[in-house]
């Protein structure tokens, strides 16, 4: 018997990046599925091509904002079913507002584990408890798991294809004659932010003895402000930030021989394309399940627990340094960083 799920995750950028090779897995084990994907808008790309997969916006800042939009969106998705179940992935007020009204009308309801206790234990000040978490992948894949479907992770990035770029984009990077590396500095919290200055000492590192192109990439307003002023210090490199869009930023980096990214959606969108990625850790840790899909622990670049027993301190970087000097990510020198990517690229 066929199944139609609903799966809802609205943010945060990385995490809705995450649930997309889970459902194309999810879609490939299970030829009679069908999965309606309900997220924020501009995240469509991340859900192009996948087969059985159905993209809906939901305009949480316009007409879905607040309980009664959240009601006209369960109205519009309820035209869309009848529905097997409701995959929440998120379990937010969002997504409880929603789960109820479906369940209310007769449809089963599944809800991730967030895992928060094991997550509280791993990042307290003292007496951690510094073990692996179940990955974030897994747990998408529990609530598919619980609605009866076989799911078996391969945890494996997707093979490249061979993205056409437009005049524009082809243009704005100059033909490729040697390596790409792309460079993301910034991340949402500052418990994860590497930050420019280190990021144009790795480049210029990059250029001078691996002979590499180095791309930035980061958000509109401040961030792209910031990597114009980084370009100039480094010849032959591209500010990519503000300038493309999300599908765009997406074909690019499938062309990237590397990416280099904090544990932020850079580091999840590379995944996305196939594209191996060198992350930095600074607050976070990758045992709280958040390393990118199909991407190696080799290419961590952190500073021990043994070194910095402090360290986590943070699932998502947002709390503040119980040190107040960021040694997490200060230690974190150019050369460390260049040591993986080097590994990496002569792998």
């Amino acid at each position: 018997m066929s199944k139609k799920i609903l799966a809802l995750r609205f943010s945060a950028m990385g995490d809705v990046a995450m649930t997309a090779p889970v459902m194309k897995e999810v879609l490939e084990q299970n030829p009679d599925t069908e999965i309606i994907m309900v997220s924020r808008p501009f995240l469509k790309p991340f859900f192009d091509n996948i087969p059985r997969m159905t993209f809906v916006g939901a305009d949480l800042n316009g007409k879905h904002k607040g309980f009664g939009g959240l009601t006209n969106l369960f109205k519009e998705l309820k035209k869309l079913g009848p529905f097997t179940a409701v995959a929440d992935l998120h379990s937010v007020l969002r997504t409880f507002i929603i789960d109820g009204l479906f369940q209310a009308s007769g449809t089963k309801v599944y809800r991730i584990d967030k895992g928060r206790k094991g997550k509280k234990a791993l990042t307290k000040p003292s007496k951690k408890k510094f073990e692996p978490l179940r990955s974030t992948p897994e747990r998408y894949a529990d609530v598919f798991r619980k609605i009866g479907l076989d799911v078996t992770l391969s945890n494996q990035l997707p093979p490249k294809g061979s993205p056409a770029l437009k005049n524009a984009e082809l243009e704005l990077l100059g033909g490729k004659n040697q390596p790409w590396v792309g460079i993301a500095p910034f991340a949402q919290h500052k418990g994860k932010i590497w930050g420019e200055t280190k990021a144009v000492a790795l480049a210029k590192m990059l250029q001078e003895k691996l002979n590499v192109k180095v791309l930035f990439f980061g958000g509109p307003g401040k961030e792209a402000e910031i990597l114009e002023e980084c370009i100039k210090e480094v010849p032959n490199s591209v500010n990519l930030a503000g300038n493309i869009k999300l599908k765009e930023e997406l074909d690019i980096i499938e062309l990237l021989d590397l990416m280099v990214s904090m544990d932020s959606a850079n580091m999840h969108m590379a995944s996305l394309r196939g594209t191996e990625c060198v992350s930095i850790w600074g607050a976070t840790h990758h045992y709280a399940g958040f390393l990118g899909y199909g991407q190696s622990t080799d290419n961590i670049v952190e500073i021990s627990e043994a070194e910095l027993p402090c360290r986590p301190c943070s699932v998502f970087g947002n709390k503040p340094c119980l040190r107040n000097d960021y040694a997490c990510l200060d230690s974190i020198t150019p050369e460390m960083v260049y040591h993986k990517i080097a590994n990496a690229l002569n792998k």
